[in-house]
């Protein structure tokens, strides 16, 4: 699969936006854009323009992953996703992948953790086993441990060609309330101070 960049993040504001805010879905065009432009829970921060994401959602209307959701008497032109029905995902499954959409390559840990709204899975087991069936699908991929980690991150694939390992992302506060982030990222910086002094 070739998704671009622009495509991937459209699809996973749909998704999210799906199962947080149902009462806003299907999404306006100037909503689309808010959610794909919005600073928190995105990696990277991107600022398209709504000709950007309309020709995204051009070109996955063409794949039949979305569709105008709007009738002829709507004031606004509405959109929604159908990756679920393309490619006969479960809620599960289509949690995880829009995360990974949204916030790139990630641990078993973050993607429980940063899942939740979308979906609540009872263990990190559970997450693994959604993974490892998307794997077998060829949708996600698990990438190496870089230096100074101990967890393996997975990386979805529907943009294409698999990820290579990226260099550390950069130092983002961490929620107070997620203590797993916290330790994943006192750890990098850990491991960033041994490989400086070594």
């Amino acid at each position: 699969m070739d998704a671009d960049a622009v495509e991937l993040r459209v699809l996973g504001c749909l998704i999210e936006k799906q199962r947080t805010t149902p009462d806003q879905y299907p999404l306006s065009l100037n909503s689309l854009r808010l959610a794909t432009n919005q600073a928190t829970n995105r990696d990277p921060v991107v600022d398209y323009d709504e000709p950007t994401i309309r020709a995204a959602l051009d070109r996955l209307a063409r794949r039949g992953w979305t569709r105008l959701a709007s009738g002829p008497g709507s004031r606004a032109a509405k959109f929604r996703h159908l990756l679920d029905d393309a490619l006969s995902l479960t809620p599960s499954q289509l949690a995880l992948l829009a995360v990974l959409m949204l916030r790139g390559a990630q641990t078993l840990g973050e993607l429980r953790t940063r899942s939740e709204r979308l979906y609540p899975f009872g263990s990190s087991e559970d997450v693994e086993q959604r993974l490892v069936e998307l794997a077998e699908r060829e949708l996600v991929t698990r990438l190496p441990k870089r230096p100074g980690e101990r967890e393996e991150r997975w990386a979805q694939l529907l943009g294409g060609e698999e990820p290579a390992p990226s260099p550390a992302p950069p130092e983002s506060p961490a929620p107070a309330s997620d203590l797993e982030e916290r330790v994943a990222r006192l750890e990098r910086e850990v491991a960033e101070l041994r490989e400086r002094l070594g």
